[in-house]
């Protein structure tokens, strides 16, 4: 089977097992069945297995209940896991689609270009990531407006808003640095290893935050008030996993957020325009007033 076929069937046991229904393992079988995929017992007790050893994704036996569930204090990258799979399948229906007629492009409109630029450059990067190799590469510095060599140890990478960026250390310093895989150049991946330092988890900093620019400062309560209309755009595409509804009537989505507030996530907040209002903390009330206060000075 092609290997869209057996990221369907792992979409379809999440699927089943996060239900909240218990399923049996003959029901996640059965399950499998019905949507085309015909396995014997032994490929499910792999795909299982594979869910959890490749992916960090724990599908574990409720002894009580006496059906299977995700464990979530056991998994890893649950979040990450389930954004990997609507990738992917959106990926398979858009080439399944495009398959049956060739006119089906006429019927998609894509919303940006240029986003895939560099992505031939993530393969070895994961594989580099995976065996634990240095590598090097050319990038070129927006703010700065030239290129230079980078040797990194890479640790992870991240999407972004449709782009990619490597998350690694480089060579004589000690702190993570971010490099949009798009601007790479010239990638080599060498021979020689190194020892990741267990004292730097990447991912739990950009938990912590929205966007690639991540900060070493304390998580604070973030408070926002939406107008009702954009307020449903929020509910329904939140803008971090830590959002907390406090208030939801005629008169505004009221929503709380822990995170370290950054660059991105000011951008962000500006991007809603008159839709909404920072309410806490008071220091990020008056930076974004003196950021709407500048930029209404360019029209003057």
């Amino acid at each position: 089977m092609s290997q869209q076929g057996v990221i369907k069937r792992y979409t379809l046991i999440i699927e089943k097992a996060d239900s909240g229904q218990f399923p049996s393992f003959r029901e996640i079988l059965e399950y499998l069945h019905e949507h085309g995929h015909e396995i014997s017992d032994r490929t499910l007790q792999r795909d299982m297995e594979q869910i959890r050893n490749e992916f960090g994704v724990e599908v574990k036996w409720n002894l009580s209940r006496r059906g299977y569930e995700i464990d979530y204090s056991k998994s890893v990258n649950v979040e990450e896991f389930f954004r990997f799979l609507e990738i992917v399948n959106t990926a398979s229906l858009l080439s399944e689609t495009l398959a049956e007629s060739k006119n089906s492009l006429e019927n998609i409109s894509f919303g940006s270009f240029g986003g895939m630029k560099g992505t031939e450059n993530l393969k070895p990067i994961l594989q580099a990531i995976k065996e634990k190799r240095k590598i090097s590469f050319e990038h070129f510095n927006f703010h700065k407006n030239k290129k230079r060599k980078y040797q990194l140890k890479p640790y992870l990478i991240r999407e972004y808003q449709n782009r990619w960026y490597v998350v690694g250390i480089v060579k004589g310093f000690k702190d993570l640095r971010t490099f949009g895989v798009d601007r790479i150049e010239n990638l080599e991946v060498k021979a020689e290893i190194f020892k990741p330092d267990k004292n730097i988890n990447p991912k739990e900093l950009f938990d912590s935050i929205i966007g690639v620019v991540y900060s070493l400062g304390e998580k604070q309560e973030v408070v926002l008030s939406f107008t009702p209309t954009q307020g449903k755009y929020v509910k329904t595409l939140p803008l971090h996993q830590s959002q907390q509804i406090l208030v939801d009537n005629e008169q505004e989505l009221r929503i709380s957020l822990n995170i370290i507030p950054n660059f991105e996530f000011m951008q962000q907040i500006l991007l809603h325009g008159d839709t909404v209002k920072v309410i806490e903390p008071e220091w990020l009330v008056e930076e974004i007033k003196g950021r709407l206060k500048r930029a209404l000075q360019k029209y003057r």
